[in-house]
């Protein structure tokens, strides 16, 4: 198992390279139920519970399903980036939950007492860890008997059709998250841990229309941000190839997953 830690600090200082690749999932994915929302709906929050978001990013989610989830969470907001948690106590101030609180936390080694939350979220993260096995097991550590851990990722087969373009410029022709933190990886650590893990797969897939959102999600991080002009030009003509094939749109297979674990 491998991490994604190569230039984090660079890569998430801030949510502006997070949102060229978000960009490119919410405007083309194609489902009854977006990801967001989908999540919320498999969350067994309740009423008052105390809720902590590790790598929370720009806490996008919460606001997305702030109508969604019970309105007087106790939620704690942390990442390894202080701009990350900058912008997400930002986003989340006005927002109707009963109390917000947030700061740099890593994962492995959170800042909280034993069987503190009720419930962690660790959304399309893990796979940015060195050590995931620790992380998991300091989640287990801050949750209450009862209380569940939420982990988000993605399958082998995300997105495939996207990543075969980076070729051009060295990247892998399959999603790197997955590879370092897929399906396989995520439900066996929980099960490992706590013995109960619940697998939902979100039912979506990308129709997309404007081939320059594709060059700008796919060059939001390494080694994209990093290729030669040469290289760069190349990729272009990849894309364009690609939607010309497809008769001016592309159309991408999503395999993103939501694992569910409940500690006895």
């Amino acid at each position: 198992m491998t991490s994604l830690t190569t230039g984090n600090a660079k890569q998430y200082g801030n949510s502006q390279n997070l949102a060229a690749r978000a960009r490119l999932a919410s405007q083309y994915t194609v489902s009854d139920r977006p990801w967001f929302p989908w999540i919320a709906s498999h969350l067994p929050l309740k009423a008052g519970d105390r809720i902590v978001d590790v790598g929370c990013g720009p806490a996008w989610f919460w606001e997305a399903v702030t109508d969604a989830v019970p309105r007087d969470l106790d939620l704690t907001l942390t990442d390894l980036s202080q701009g990350m948690v900058d912008e997400a106590m930002k986003r989340c101030a006005s927002l109707p939950f009963g109390s917000v609180s947030g700061g740099v936390a890593d994962a492995a080694a959170l800042p909280f007492e034993d069987e503190r939350f009720d419930g962690v979220v660790a959304m399309h993260m893990l796979y940015h860890v060195a050590d995931p096995v620790a992380a998991v097991a300091d989640m287990f550590r801050v949750l209450k008997p009862g209380g569940f851990l939420a982990v988000t990722t993605n399958g082998a087969n995300n997105m495939r059709r996207l990543y075969e373009l980076t070729t051009t410029f060295g990247g892998t022709p399959y999603d790197p998250a997955a590879a370092a933190f897929g399906f396989t990886h995520a439900e066996a650590l929980l099960q490992e841990r706590f013995g109960n893990v619940k697998r939902y797969i979100h039912p979506a897939h990308m129709v997309v229309t404007d081939p320059n959102d594709v060059y700008l999600a796919l060059t939001s991080f390494p080694p994209g941000d990093q290729a030669g002009d040469d290289q760069l030009s190349t990729f272009k003509e990849a894309i364009h190839s690609a939607f010309a094939e497809g008769g001016g749109v592309l159309k991408v297979q999503k395999e993103s997953g939501l694992f569910l674990a409940v500690k006895d």
